[in-house]
């Protein structure tokens, strides 16, 4: 596809974009530091190109002390300097753009870094001071106020509050942070706290970018009074639909008022996207996406779906279903930079819940298993209408680290935990882009912010170029079919199987088995493979299925419909005109 074809001016090429996630950090070093970096990703975006996507989503590139991976952010408007400069941004946005790629970044609202300048002004105005009215201070309960303002549990099994100290070193207010104490939550209530975002997301547009990721986008506002909340287990500070039991800190409506004000920001700008973050229940989620509010909201509820066929299709309905009802389109999405990656939650039984990080302790996957099954997941999932996120290094297959030792892991959780849960490490270890050199072409040093295993060469990219079967070129293939078949629009027609999962998509029928033996089908006579994603198929592109079949001696179905045997844990997609 041509770059003058993707930048047509279509301001709604979100509804069916198929968009890669970066993670700078970890796609490629042009430095040698061991920390990928901006010009690193302008360096590997022909590989982007010939993979066919239509947009780039970059995680915080922001000025940052790190303390979570850039998501702690010191200054909204500037590089750190780790990944580069503002040069090098625009350096980054004008090649892809000349590639026909647009550029999505993500904007971080909920918090900032305790060292942005505005905390820090905060802590030092004390009690009672305009400054402090940009976040949220409160007195501490008891006597001495030596109780957290509520008992609000942390998402890293502590407290959402944390006390600080004067000059002198006297402890007196506590702030409130949903993350690490090392990220205080903004006070959106605060119009100066609206107008800086406004300011923001200005500052980007002008530059040039397409769209903002939006973090955490259920957080931003905590309900009124901050009423006390006992959850009881910590899933359960997951929102939930219900009002009577939504948590004070997430989910609250007021969030949808900010949203719809960006929405006018955005809109002042044609063809410029807001993408929600937000773990949500379907019913709640669609509200993020009503006509006013964002484009797209990423769908959390098909990410954590099981491996069955009765699972997928419950949630592939319900999703077309609840994000028709507002006339958007769903965004699907299987693996990101907070989740084990799909080629190693598929390895293991359906049903296994898995830690917040694996170790090299825990039980381990299947990972040629996890493999047949993320790609068939993947096609299943290219197959849907509407948009899909992909994430670094899933097309090469890659499947989590599972192997780092405690001494390597960096991701807060780990810290913030006491040791109890690994983190997000596993899924950010540097890509692999070469079988030789010291860290498999991500940098041209041995240096590698996270270590690499040896058997990243396995995966590497330069081997899967242009090799029969391989995933890199499964997922190119995909690409181009999804495109000229226009399978990103359209709706979803069931067949009837009671094992199957069997759709159709115009022209195309999408055919997914996801038991670990083949099953048999009926499918219409004039049935050609167009692609399987499983690498050991017997049959050939283009094959005529009843033909086959009959060679075969297999018997014809009704109506000389074909039949055939679908291999296990496997998506096929077919011509039927």
């Amino acid at each position: 596809m041509t770059a003058e074809h993707r930048t047509a001016h279509d301001d709604r090429w979100w509804r069916t974009a198929v968009i890669y996630q970066v993670y700078p950090r970890s796609f490629a070093d042009s430095d040698g530091d061991g920390v990928g970096d901006l010009p690193g990703i302008t360096a590997r975006l022909d590989h982007l190109s010939a993979l066919g996507v239509d947009a780039l989503w970059l995680s915080p590139f922001y000025r940052s002390p790190q303390v979570d991976a850039g998501y702690d952010v010191m200054d909204y408007c500037d590089v750190d300097p780790r990944f580069g400069t503002l040069a090098d941004f625009d350096a980054l946005l004008d090649r892809a753009h000349g590639l026909g790629i647009r550029i999505v970044v993500d904007i971080v609202p909920n918090h900032c870094s305790e060292q942005h300048p505005r905390f820090q002004a905060a802590l030092a105005a004390g009690p009672g001071s305009p400054e402090r009215d940009w976040f949220v201070f409160r007195d501490g309960l008891g006597a001495e106020g030596t109780q957290p303002p509520t008992a609000w549990p942390g998402t890293d099994h502590g407290s959402m509050w944390t006390r600080v100290s004067d000059s002198r070193g006297d402890p007196e207010q506590w702030y409130l942070h949903i993350f690490d104490k090392a990220q205080p939550d903004w006070n959106w209530e605060h119009p100066g706290v609206q107008q800086m975002f406004d300011a923001v997301l200005r500052f980007w547009l002008d530059r040039g970018v397409d769209g903002f990721r939006v973090d955490v986008a259920h957080g931003l506002v905590k309900q009124a009074g901050l009423p006390e909340y006992a959850p009881g287990p910590p899933s359960q500070v997951i929102p939930t639909a219900d009002p009577a039991t939504r948590p004070p800190m997430w989910d609250q409506d007021g969030v949808h008022v900010i949203h719809r004000r960006w929405r006018r920001v955005v809109d002042e700008y044609p063809g410029r996207i807001l993408v929600a973050e937000a773990w949500l229940p379907l019913e709640r989620a669609r509200l993020y996406v009503r006509p006013d509010e964002m484009h797209q909201s990423f769908n959390f509820s098909y990410m954590v779906a099981s491996w069955t066929t009765a699972g997928l299709r419950q949630v592939i309905d319900a999703s077309l279903r609840s994000d028709g009802l507002v006339g958007a389109p769903t965004t699907w999405v299987l693996s990101n930079h907070d989740v084990v990656r799909h080629a190693t939650r598929l390895g293991y039984p359906v049903g296994t819940v898995l830690p917040y990080g694996i170790g090299p302790d825990d039980p381990q996957p299947d990972r040629a298993l996890g493999l047949r099954r993320a790609r068939a997941a993947t096609l299943l999932m290219l197959a849907l209408p509407g948009s899909a996120y992909l994430y670094q290094g899933e097309e090469l297959g890659l499947p989590e680290v599972t192997s780092l030792p405690d001494d390597v892991l960096q991701d807060y959780v780990w810290f913030a935990t006491q040791h109890v849960d690994r983190g997000r490490d596993g899924c950010r270890v540097p890509l692999p882009w070469t079988v030789d050199g010291p860290t498999f072409g991500f940098g041209p040093t041995d240096r590698s912010w996270l270590p690499q295993p040896r058997w990243f060469a396995d995966y590497a990219a330069d081997t899967q170029e242009g090799t029969p079967g391989s995933t890199l070129e499964l997922y190119r293939r995909a690409l181009t079919l999804r495109r000229e078949r226009r399978l990103g629009l359209g709706d979803v027609v069931w067949d009837r199987s009671d094992e199957l999962l069997v759709l159709g998509r115009g022209d195309t029928l999408v055919v997914t088995n996801v038991h670990p033996h083949p099953v048999c089908v009926e499918l219409p006579a004039a049935a050609r493979l167009l692609l399987a994603s499983d690498a050991g198929t017997l049959l050939p592109v283009g094959t005529d299925l009843w033909a086959a079949g009959a060679a075969r001696g297999e018997p014809a179905g009704d109506d000389g419909r074909a039949i055939v045997d679908v291999p296990g844990d496997t998506t096929w997609w077919l011509s039927i005109l």
